[in-house]
C-alpha cells in the first residue's frame, strides 16, 4: 500500500522574543554575576553575534516575561492539576486540530496517534493518549523521543503503520516547548531554540473535498550513529545523586564547532545516498525541507550537495522562529509545499543528537 500526507498544521505561541530582548536580560545577567565577585569567566552578548552565528532574529515561546528576568532566566509556566489538560498536550492539541482542518477531516478518522519531540513533560501518563483524549478518537497513541529528528521518525513509523495495513490515518504531533530545556544563562546556546507545535497526517486513501497539496510518500530513510556532542542529561535518576541534581549538563548541552563539522557531512551524505538510491537526481528536487538548526549549517549542507549558494530551493524559517528542534522540517514544508507543482519532488530531511537522521523522498500527487 501508499501512504499519503495530506495534511499538516503548525501552531506557535503569541510571545516572541527578539534578540535585542534576549541580549539586554542575558548582559544584566552578566553584570550581576560580576558585581556578586564570581570567579566564573562571563562574556556579554550581542544580537548581531545571535544572528551572525545562527541566522536568528527573533524566537516564540510560551512564557517571555521569566526568561527575560535576569533573576529567573527560565520561562514561567505553573504546574497544573492532573485532571486539567497539560501545558504540552494543549500545545500539541492546537496543532492536531489544525492539521485535521487542512485534511478535511473529522476527529473520528484518526486511529492513531504518536507525540513525538526531543522533550516531553513527563514520563507517563503518555501526553499522546491525552491528546487523544482531548482530540476524541479511538485507536492508541504513544511518545517517541528521538531528538530533532523525532518527526521525521515519527512520521517514518507512521507511514509504515500505514502502509501495512495497522492503521488507516495516523498523526505525528511534536510539540516542542524548547525554552523550558534551555539555558538562558549560557552565551553559546541561550539563544538557539524556539518554541513551535505542528502536525502532519498520514493516511493509506486521499479523503473527497480536500483541496490542499497532497504528497506521496515515495520512499523514507533513518540513521543513528552515538555521539554525545548534543546531550541532556535530565532524568528521573538524577534525583539519586542530589549534589549535581541542578547542574547545566540537566539542560541542553552541545559541542558547537564538532556537531557542525559532524552533521553537515553526514547529513550530506546521507541525503545524496538516499537519493541516488531511489533513482531521482539531486536536480530533479524541487524544495529540499530541511531541519532549522543554524543557516551556516544549512548552507554548507546545500553547497555539499549542489555545489551553489542556498536558493528558494531551500525554505528556511528559523529566522522568524529560531531553531525548534524537531518540526523545523515540517513547518518549512507546511509553509511552503504549494510551491511544488504536481509530479514534482521534495525531500524533507531531519538531523541531530544521536547523531539522528531522518529523511522522506516525497511527490505531490494532488
Amino acid at each position: 500500500m501508499s501512504s499519503y500526507i495530506i495534511g499538516s498544521g503548525v501552531y506557535l505561541p503569541e510571545d516572541t522574543i527578539s534578540n535585542h530582548e534576549l541580549v539586554t536580560a542575558f548582559n544584566a545577567y552578566v553584570e550581576s554575576k560580576r558585581a556578586s565577585g564570581s570567579n566564573r569567566p562571563l562574556e556579554p552578548s550581542s544580537a548581531e553575534f545571535i544572528q551572525n552565528a545562527s541566522g536568528i532574529k527573533q524566537r516564540h515561546v510560551l512564557s517571555k516575561s521569566g526568561v527575560l528576568d535576569p533573576e529567573t532566566m527560565t520561562p514561567i509556566l505553573p504546574e497544573r492539576e492532573n485532571d486539567e489538560l497539560s501545558i504540552q498536550a494543549e500545545f500539541g492539541t492546537k496543532s492536531v486540530r489544525r492539521a485535521l482542518n487542512d485534511a478535511n477531516l473529522s476527529p473520528d478518522k484518526l486511529d492513531m496517534l504518536i507525540c513525538s519531540c526531543a522533550q516531553h513533560q513527563r514520563p507517563y501518563p503518555a501526553i499522546s493518549i491525552e491528546i487523544q483524549q482531548d482530540i476524541g478518537f479511538q485507536g492508541a497513541a504513544f511518545d517517541m523521543n528521538v531528538a530533532c529528528s523525532s518527526t521525521t521518525f515519527g512520521l517514518f513509523l507512521a507511514s509504515d503503520m500505514v502502509e501495512n495495513g495497522s492503521s488507516q490515518t495516523a498523526a505525528v504531533c511534536s510539540p516542542e516547548i524548547m525554552s523550558g530545556h534551555l539555558n538562558f544563562k549560557c552565551r553559546a546556546t541561550h539563544f538557539i531554540f524556539g518554541d513551535a507545535s505542528a502536525t502532519i497526517i498520514v493516511s493509506r486513501e486521499i479523503p473527497d473535498g480536500i483541496d490542499t497539496p497532497v504528497f506521496e510518500i515515495v520512499a523514507k530513510k533513518v540513521w543513528t550513529s552515538f555521539s554525545s556532542n548534543i546531550r541532556s542529561n535530565f532524568g528521573f535518576l538524577n534525583r539519586t545523586h542530589p549534589d549535581t541534581m541542578f547542574a547545566s549538563d540537566k539542560l541542553v548541552t552541545q559541542q558547537g564547532r564538532a556537531v557542525f563539522k559532524d552533521i553537515t557531512a553526514k547529513a550530506a551524505d546521507f541525503i545524496r545516498d538516499f537519493v541516488e538510491e531511489n533513482n531521482v537526481s539531486l536536480g530533479e528536487i524541487e524544495r529540499f525541507w530541511l531541519h532549522q538548526a543554524n543557516i551556516k549549517m544549512l548552507k554548507a549542507i546545500v553547497q555539499r550537495l549542489l555545489n551553489k549558494d542556498m536558493g528558494i530551493e531551500t525554505p528556511t524559517i528559523l529566522q522568524d522562529l529560531g531553531n525548534v528542534a524537531s518540526p523545523g522540517s515540517l513547518i518549512a514544508f507546511h509553509r511552503t509545499r504549494s510551491q511544488v507543482s504536481v509530479g514534482e519532488y521534495g525531500l524533507i530531511c531531519s538531523f541531530g543528537a544521536g547523531y539522528s537522521i531522518g529523511g522522506f523522498l516525497v511527490r505531490r500527487v494532488r
